[in-house]
């Protein structure tokens, strides 16, 4: 094997030496002169590995005494040994850099949270009862906060790029004038739902799937005076005693928060996001929830006083879907809404809003959705709409539906239209009333018209999957029959997305003649099998 001497010989007879005559031009320093004078028979030193070329080093690897060709240097190719080790030299560095970024990063975090901090206590100092007066507008007080914000930052002798003053005063403003962490999610159109698992760990719903982000609260007492924000705004409270509360934001947006002990690895909240702009039903036919014709159909059924119960699982879109057939109620009717946090976002003139109420500290006071349809008969309504079935307050939405008030619409959880049935007749028997289930079973079946259930599917849509119309006793069963069914026979695309539709089943409702008697009549061809009804 040739030795390293050989080698550097070689490559000098083919390059040619340099002389110290040759200097570079414009006056720079003389570049370094090439290692010629090493005699043949040195033995390979530490002085001479800087020379080491990776032609010389490839060679010296690979075993062969001559040198690759000239066209062959200076490529780049990292084939072979020598291309390995640049790959891992690369690759090393580049972990390096990375870790080196993420550290500074944590740092400058560290060192903004530190800012912010003391950003944030010099304005709670300026500002004091000001953030706290009910009579001060909301966009005034937001006007303030901006202007001592930047006082404050202006003051601070920390250099701050543009960039960061804008990032720094935002995330002040959310924490002062919104939800601190939860404002950008709850701006974005796109999220349906901010899920909340301690302090740091925020889930979302993005088109129906779940999806965790960066944001963070800095500590569980930040987020426990975020939740106290929350539901202070509407007169409750959570704490030990009352570990557990439902509440709403000012646009409606639904919100659950648990906090310890029984939540036991921080507090959790849950906000199901409410549109500015409520959907309509051509959003839903757009978004293929329901077609058009079943569409028609539902508006003739709520127009002719049937009574309608939406049923469905845990975020399958029943609110949604109650607020649309809420929409198709006259306007000169007297609408009463009864909910545990008020959603409904009725477009007509006559609407009468009730929330349910909590007890207070000493366990009195609370005002549950049985006592709200009671005293609702009271108050002449046209129609009845309560937000959800979920206690004893369904014996009370059954006589009221048996009672001359045609027409109301509740929803209900369960997972089909049999299952409908069976959840109403176990929410009659938490009332404690000792009645016999065939009892219970009638009362279900003269009063109950329609069941609408709608469903999550696995690609995350939402879908109306049966109109089911209730039709009688036989013995001891309530007949069912569905005039619109979801079929799903044509499967999934290539993406994962439903290509089903509701149909109809060819089979036209018995209650036909009720509707008639209210002067609305439905056109047979809806219930033909021969058209698609996408």
């Amino acid at each position: 094997m040739s030795s390293l001497s050989e080698r550097l010989a070689a490559l000098n007879r083919t390059t040619g030496p340099a002389t110290e005559a040759e200097s570079p031009e414009d006056g720079q320093s003389p570049a370094p002169k090439r290692r010629a004078d090493v005699p043949t028979d040195a033995p390979a030193t530490p002085d001479a590995a800087p020379a080491r070329t990776p032609s010389s080093v490839q060679g010296s690897h690979s075993g062969a005494g001559q040198l690759p060709p000239a066209s062959s240097q200076g490529t780049g190719s990292t084939s072979g040994p020598s291309g390995l080790g640049k790959a891992v030299g690369a690759s090393s560095h580049q972990s390096r850099a990375a870790a080196t970024t993420a550290t500074r990063n944590d740092a400058a975090k560290d060192r903004f949270e530190d800012l912010k901090e003391s950003v944030h206590t010099e304005l709670l100092q300026q500002l004091g009862p000001q953030l706290y007066d009910a009579n001060l507008d909301a966009e005034e007080l937001a006007t303030k906060v901006r202007v001592v914000l930047a006082d404050v930052l202006a003051a601070t002798n920390r250099p701050l790029t543009r960039v960061d003053r804008e990032r720094i005063t935002q995330d002040i403003a959310d924490d002062i004038l919104g939800y601190g962490p939860l404002e950008p999610y709850l701006r974005d159109t796109d999220v349906a739902e901010v899920m909340v698992n301690g302090p740091f760990s925020i889930w979302l719903e993005r088109k129906g799937k779940l999806v965790k982000v960066d944001g963070k609260f800095k500590d569980e007492a930040h987020l426990r005076r975020t939740i106290d924000k929350i539901v202070s705004r509407i007169g409750r409270r959570v704490d030990e005693a009352s570990p557990m509360v439902d509440a709403r934001l000012p646009d409606g947006s639904r919100v659950n928060a648990v906090v310890p002990p029984l939540a036991i690895d921080g507090s959790t909240l849950t906000i199901r996001k409410f549109a500015a702009d409520p959907l309509t039903v051509n959003d839903l036919i757009q978004f293929g929830s329901l077609s058009e014709r079943t569409a028609d159909f539902l508006d003739a059924c709520v127009r002719g006083r049937l009574n309608v119960v939406v049923s469905g699982g845990t975020g399958a879109g029943k609110t949604t879907t109650l607020n649309v057939l809420s929409s198709f109620i006259p306007s000169d009717e007297r609408i009463v809404t009864i909910e545990d946090a008020a959603e409904l976002q009725l477009k007509q003139d006559h609407v009468v809003r009730l929330e349910s109420r909590p007890s207070n500290i000493e366990g009195k006071g609370a005002v549950t959705i049985r006592d709200l349809v009671r005293n609702a008969l009271r108050m002449r309504p046209d129609r009845i709409v309560v937000g959800e079935v979920r206690d004893a307050s369904a014996l009370d939405m059954l006589q009221a539906m048996n009672t001359g008030h045609d027409g109301s619409i509740c929803t209900v959880h369960s997972n089909g239209p049999r299952d409908t049935l069976s959840r109403l007749e176990t929410l009659v028997l938490m009332a404690g009333m000792e009645l016999p289930v065939r009892a219970i079973r009638e009362q279900v079946s003269s009063a109950v018209d329609l069941i609408v259930h709608q469903a999550r599917l696995k690609d995350g849509t939402r879908r109306i999957t049966h109109v089911t119309e209730v039709e009688r006793m036989e013995g001891d069963v309530i007949t069912l029959q569905d005039i619109f069914l979801f079929d799903n026979s044509a499967g999934f695309d290539s993406e994962g997305r439903s290509l089903g539709s509701l149909k109809a089943t060819g089979l036209r409702p018995k209650f036909l003649e009720k509707m008639q008697h209210n002067n609305v009549v439905v056109d047979p061809r809806l219930f033909a099998t021969a058209m698609d009804f996408r």
